[in-house]
């Protein structure tokens, strides 16, 4: 599940044009300390993403609340000087959007590690050993030969580095089936 720092939906459960309120965003696990909410309840807008390779390639992080130990590894391998969740939602979000769209970021698709993120001809794939997997709602839905050149990459490069300094992320179990 995901969250942007705030509430951006209206009473009726209807998004508002505004897709974020903060800085801040987090990846955190659906199920923690038995604590239950209502969805798109009060305090903020909760989203839910196919799994933590898709939260990281939109800008979120692991929560340091109800993920304690794998924020804490992201931090420890995030590139930047500040470790601290503060700085580092600094960081992600100069590299997540430009002009309030998605910022795309071109690399050799050969430089991408697994769990880095890109798009091409309409599609979007996840990178997992010499192959990619191609995205889709319901799960990973093929699996292809790595290809070669420069791609449009959708994980921010700060997140792209740290998954090189060896971050492993939480893959879908489609994921499995499909690598």
């Amino acid at each position: 599940m995901g969250n942007r720092g705030g509430r951006f939906h209206t009473d009726d459960r209807t998004l508002r044009s505004r897709h974020y309120i903060s800085r801040r965003w987090i990846c955190c696990i659906c199920d923690f300390r038995n604590r239950r909410r209502a969805v798109w309840g009060s305090g903020y807008t909760e989203l839910f993403l196919l799994d933590e390779v898709t939260a990281l390639a939109a800008g979120h992080r692991p929560c340091f609340e109800c993920r304690r130990a794998d924020a804490a590894r992201f931090a420890a391998l995030f590139p930047s000087a500040g470790k601290t969740a503060a700085a580092m939602d600094c960081v992600l979000h100069d590299e997540r959007l430009q002009h309030g769209r998605k910022r795309l970021h071109k690399m050799q698709i050969d430089e991408l590690p697994d769990g880095a993120m890109f798009s091409e001809l309409d599609a979007c794939f996840a990178v997992r050993g010499e192959d990619v997997l191609r995205w889709s709602f319901d799960g990973y839905a093929e699996s292809l030969l790595r290809p070669s050149g420069i791609v449009n990459v959708l994980t921010p490069p700060s997140v792209v580095e740290t998954l090189r300094r060896g971050y492993a992320p939480l893959w879908h179990e489609t994921a499995v089936k499909t690598g």
